[in-house]
């Protein structure tokens, strides 16, 4: 399968090749630096005429940089042919996409751009989903809306009826209309002004956990401060840090972040570096060749920098005993839920089942066009009790990594993102129907 790079990881790999910083390169273009750290983490889209500035202080063709139209133009029609019916399916010559390409250019492009299209819809479906099931205001304001509405024509319908209808009772009856009138368009009136202050964010960012994410995306993953010096106070860090709103926000981050300094102090990037050029990407191998415990040597991993050259893409996934996702460094292809539990399939879970038991499985993850990776999971303890009878927390750690091409013929566990998302529907494991997989139904 064709993966199309995106132009900003591009730039990022072309500007670390050349050695230079994002100061740098700024300076030479005219602009900030933390604009340019937003087009490398593929945050900001690039306009040809900026495109050409970047190449040129890159000293690079600009095609080199771009977005790659052809890749996705095969992506997409790659996407296409595996979200077609069955019947359909059969029909289709997928390996003859490129001449498809080559003698119907015209039809090619449209069919390229309706595929973005329903798969931007599709995420769009995603993440509006996730956010009516799990945000609480949205909820209670649209049952507020749904509840006024019903009490109104309730109302209406008795005096359309019942046309003898004494004084009195029309009186109360016209009294109860005007209430909920009111309370109809109050409560519409706050779920606009909801909506509103919401509409310049990201969809589903709005949360602590959301909040984290976002911050330590835009640190690159590694936090270049600590990393230098593990004696840093992260109260400042944090202070320093005004994209995380809440106070729920900044204490997630502070305790990932002392968390982080404790895993700096025991395992050095310097050592792990180290480690990486001697074994490759074998977590079991550091962790017995250095003797610490295989979390940390994950969350060491999942420190490093995006676009690190030995492992320029990988993410990590850490739950609490209940399933519930409460870290995520999402990894290209492999897509994580904003809420709640995962894919019951996934390793994490066989780790929770098997506790202080390293677990290895390579996986393909249902998609528009499934992608294969590799994963690494543990499940640890994290508060022993002092006696018998005390409760013990803990916490599972999966590794993500996308899978060595050499291994691709290798038998892979198919699993899936979370049920309500997921196109597997034979699968053994579904709890609940796929919102995607209903509305395919409907328009195939």
């Amino acid at each position: 399968m064709v993966r199309a790079a995106l132009t900003g990881t591009r730039i990022r790999e072309r500007r670390m090749a050349m050695g230079m910083r994002q100061a740098e390169l700024a300076n030479r273009i005219g602009m900030s630096a933390a604009y340019i750290n937003l087009i490398e983490h593929n945050r900001r889209r690039v306009a040809d005429s900026l495109l050409e500035q970047i190449a040129a202080a890159l000293e690079v063709d600009p095609m080199a940089l771009a977005e790659g139209a052809e890749g996705v133009l095969f992506d997409n029609l790659r996407e296409a042919a595996a979200q077609a019916p069955a019947d359909i399916a059969t029909q289709i010559e997928s390996d003859r996409i490129e001449e498809f390409v080559s003698r119907f250019p015209g039809w090619a492009a449209l069919l390229s751009e309706r595929q973005r299209q329903v798969g931007a819809l599709n995420r769009l479906v995603e993440q509006l989903s996730e956010r009516l099931s799990e945000d609480p205001f949205l909820l209670d304001g649209l049952h507020e809306v749904i509840s006024a509405v019903t009490s109104l024509r309730s109302t209406a319908a008795i005096l359309t009826d019942e046309p003898q209808i004494e004084p009195e009772w029309q009186a109360r009856f016209l009294q109860t209309i005007s209430g909920e009138s009111l309370r109809l368009s109050g409560a519409a009136e706050a779920l606009v002004g909801y909506l509103d202050a919401q509409s310049g964010a990201d969809l589903g960012q709005s949360g602590p956990f959301e909040q984290m994410e976002a911050w330590l995306r835009d640190q690159g993953w590694s936090v270049a401060e600590l990393e230098a010096n593990p004696r840093a106070r992260v109260a400042d860090i944090v202070q320093n840090a005004p994209e995380l709103a809440s106070d729920a926000a900044r204490a997630l981050v502070r305790d990932w972040l002392e968390r982080m300094r404790n895993d700096i102090r025991a395992f050095p990037m310097a050592r792990l570096e180290e480690g990486l050029a001697r074994f490759g990407m074998s977590p079991g191998e550091i962790a017995a060749a250095y003797q610490l415990p295989a979390d940390l040597v994950l969350r060491r991993l999942a420190q490093l920098p995006a676009g690190h050259p030995v492992l320029p893409d990988l993410g990590l996934v850490i739950c609490d005993a209940s399933g519930a996702v409460i870290f995520r460094r999402p990894c290209s292809g492999f897509a994580l839920p904003r809420y709640g539990a995962g894919c019951a399939l996934w390793p994490i879970y066989d780790a929770l089942r098997q506790p202080m038991q390293p677990l290895r499985h390579d996986v393909e993850i249902a998609g528009r066009v499934s992608q294969s990776f590799t994963t690494y999971a543990i499940s640890v303890p994290q508060v022993v009790g002092a006696g018998f009878g005390q409760p013990v927390a803990v916490q599972a750690y999966m590794l993500i990594v996308p899978l060595d091409p050499a291994a691709l013929l290798q038998p892979r566990r198919p699993i899936g993102v979370t049920c309500r998302i997921c196109p597997r529907s034979a699968c053994s494991a579904r709890r609940e129907p796929s919102i995607l997989g209903a509305v395919r139904a409907e328009l195939g």
